[in-house]
């Protein structure tokens, strides 16, 4: 495949970064992470909307851009990046994709209140002992959801819910509005502040958006593949702190970027980055293209949980003490690698993923 992207693309990166990158300071998210608050930036979640880069992969007749998942990845990378304050891939990765397969008038509200910055989106994948492209919440012949999620991301800030489920004999995939009767949600501590929640649903109301293993199992590699867009972005951030760190701390009158060690571990670090960018890439092309995309999407993922956790403990390991700083930003790469890394299944549950798609197709 070709790496490049488009002037159109690349403009949407360009868009993407700036705006992210002049509304998440280090000192602004320090100020946000200490006052109590969600870790939520409504004005830059307003910001965003303004700038059409919620909107990106909305249908035109909807007030968004109408382009595709590449260009959503592309902003979602960038609030990795930055390790912004704003649920950029919980809506444009998780909630988006999930409601552009329902294709009904319903869903296409939903669309458009994301395009103007009035709804943040999630999804319920963490259901009972797994993942829920096997759900346990069910849904019956009503609609009414009922069951339980844990670890959903932004839970405490979206306006709705994507969530799996089991329907009779069938799986299917609903939308549920967080403040529908039934609907009870509990704030959890995360490693990064994040306003994230488990969700109770019992007999809640649901607007039907897909049924099929093959809808499920759509929605989660698009979700996943966006993770990793995330993961990458992360991972740039991070890398870009150690080789400026590294270039410009001395010690015996020299960069220790000079250092032979030094310059190993950060060599390794660059290595991983670009595995993650690689195989993110890869896996984000095949979907939006309409292909199979799978076994790409699980080594994608096993690259963003074990090449993520190795970057941001090499970029902790070669600033020394100023790492663990809560005062330098670094720490908030390491928090996110790690969240990143246990969500949608770490680097173990993605290479058993490839086996048995490997294993199938032998």
């Amino acid at each position: 495949m070709d790496f490049t992207f488009t002037d159109e693309q690349q403009a949407v990166r360009d868009l993407a970064a700036q705006i992210l990158g002049d509304h998440s300071a280090p000192d602004a998210l320090r100020t946000l992470e200490r006052s109590g608050e969600p870790r939520f930036d409504s004005a830059l979640w307003g910001t965003l909307a303004e700038a059409g880069l919620l909107g990106i992969g909305v249908p035109e007749a909807d007030g968004g851009a109408g382009l595709g998942l590449i260009e959503a990845a592309c902003v979602i990378e960038a609030a990795g990046k930055v390790a912004g304050a704003v649920p950029v891939w919980e809506t444009l990765g998780l909630g988006v994709p999930a409601l552009l397969a329902a294709d009904t008038d319903a869903a296409y509200a939903w669309l458009a209140r994301v395009a103007g910055g009035d709804a943040v989106l999630t999804a319920a994948w963490h259901q009972g002992d797994g993942l829920g492209t096997t759900p346990s919440i069910t849904l019956d012949a009503s609609g009414a959801v009922t069951g339980s999620a844990v670890c959903v991301p932004a839970a405490m800030v979206a306006d709705a819910i994507v969530v799996p489920a089991v329907d009779g004999d069938d799986v299917a995939i609903v939308l549920v509005e967080t403040g529908a009767a039934g609907v009870t949600r509990d704030p959890i501590e995360t490693t990064m502040g994040t306003p994230d929640g488990n969700v109770t649903f019992d007999g809640a109301p649901s607007l039907p958006l897909a049924v099929g293993s093959a809808a499920v199992a759509a929605a989660f590699d698009r979700a996943a593949a966006t993770q990793c867009a995330l993961a990458l972005g992360n991972c740039v951030g991070a890398l870009e702190l150690l080789a400026s760190y590294t270039t410009d701390r001395h010690q015996f009158g020299v960069p220790i970027a000079s250092f032979q060690a030094v310059g190993h571990r950060a060599a390794d670090a660059y290595i991983d980055t670009e595995a993650v960018r690689l195989t993110t890439w890869q896996a984000i092309w095949r979907l939006d293209e309409g292909l199979a995309a799978g076994e790409e999407v699980a080594v994608a993922k096993y690259w963003a949980a074990y090449g993520g956790q190795r970057v941001v403990h090499a970029a902790v390991h070669l600033h020394g003490g100023v790492g663990v700083d809560r005062d330098y930003p670094l720490h908030r790469f390491f928090l996110a690698a790690k969240q990143i890394e246990l969500q949608l299944g770490g680097a173990t549950p993605s290479l058993l993923r490839l086996g048995r798609s490997i294993a199938a197709n032998a």
